[in-house]
């Protein structure tokens, strides 16, 4: 990333009611490709994902997040500012935002594999925390819907395929954590959103303090689809057991004080080579306090097509 900005040393983090009919296994691993990441092929670059402009949403009494790094103390651990920017990200999170729609974009390394990216449209409530997601793009994957709910539906998600001979297998229910719900991806649907990228970065850049051999720059004025953002970026020049990864971008948007963009990438295989896309995730188009009731997160819902009654 090219720019001017302040550079220090330390570390910043890594980083789908009621009974369902029971579904024979096949069906499941029938449908669950659609489910992960679509199999189509990928290049090895690490390009921002096309398209889709933002409209973003406004929270009550935000600072500039550049502001954030703007004073350091003498002697401090490097790391302090951007963990006390997370901090601040977080807390302004959980007093200001209860909900929230955007557009997901997601693009993971796999078994080696870099997929193509994935665009989601999603709706999260944060108490209970609630997921639905409708994917929009590639077309593999277009149409189909994921709900999640904490607590609810037994502690599954929820989904079913947009299209095609998949979608005649209808709602299937899937513990996260299942192999089969993790199949093509990095993280289950319960880590999805902003706070839980917020909490991340807070407890990895925690834990991170108590090591060094880490360049830190924050960028002020850095943009991500038109959102002015004061983006972080984090480099372990030496491959260590305790290090994640070997460069990391957090893009915080400056008005909503709230992480949009990560990237993540591992160190070159060989000397001089460059480094490797491992993850990356932006979230576009936020709206805030939406005031999301129940039947948004409801698979019942008419909107919906999970093809269940409500009970």
């Amino acid at each position: 990333m090219s720019g001017s900005g302040k550079s220090l040393t330390a570390r910043l983090p890594h980083r789908t009611a009621g009974p369902f009919q029971r579904r024979r296994t096949w069906l499941v691993w029938a449908l669950l490709p659609c489910l992960a990441t679509p199999l189509l092929r990928a290049d090895d670059s690490a390009a921002t994902p096309p398209g889709l402009m933002p409209n973003g949403g406004t929270a009550q009494g935000n600072v500039n997040a550049a502001e954030a790094v703007a004073n350091t103390t003498p002697g401090q651990h490097p790391l302090e500012p951007a963990l006390a920017m997370a901090a601040k990200g977080l807390a302004s999170i959980q007093a200001n935002i209860r909900d929230y729609s955007c557009t997901v974009v997601k693009r993971e390394r796999i078994g080696g594999e870099l997929k193509p990216h994935e665009y989601m449209f999603a709706k999260v409530r944060h108490e209970p925390f609630s997921v639905y997601l409708y994917f929009l793009a590639p077309d593999d994957v277009k149409g189909q819907e994921v709900i999640y709910v904490n607590g609810r539906n037994e502690g599954n998600m929820l989904a079913h395929a947009g299209s095609g001979v998949r979608a005649m297998v209808g709602t299937v229910a899937l513990d996260p954590q299942s192999m089969l719900a993790m199949q093509g991806n990095r993280y289950p649907i319960t880590e999805l959103g902003v706070e839980n990228l917020a909490k991340r970065l807070v407890e990895v850049a925690e834990h991170d303090k108590q090591f060094g051999e880490c360049d830190v720059n924050f960028l002020p004025q850095a943009k991500v689809n038109g959102r002015l953002c004061t983006c972080v970026q984090v480099t372990h020049p030496v491959p260590r057991r305790n290090f994640r990864f070997h460069l990391a971008r957090v893009y915080i948007d400056d008005e909503l004080l709230i992480p949009i963009r990560y990237e993540a990438y591992d160190w070159p295989t060989e000397q001089g080579g460059q480094p490797s896309l491992m993850e990356e995730y932006t979230y576009m188009n936020v709206k805030i306090n939406n005031g999301f009731t129940d039947a948004d997160f409801d698979p019942a819902n008419t909107a919906y097509k999970f093809n269940v009654t409500k009970k």
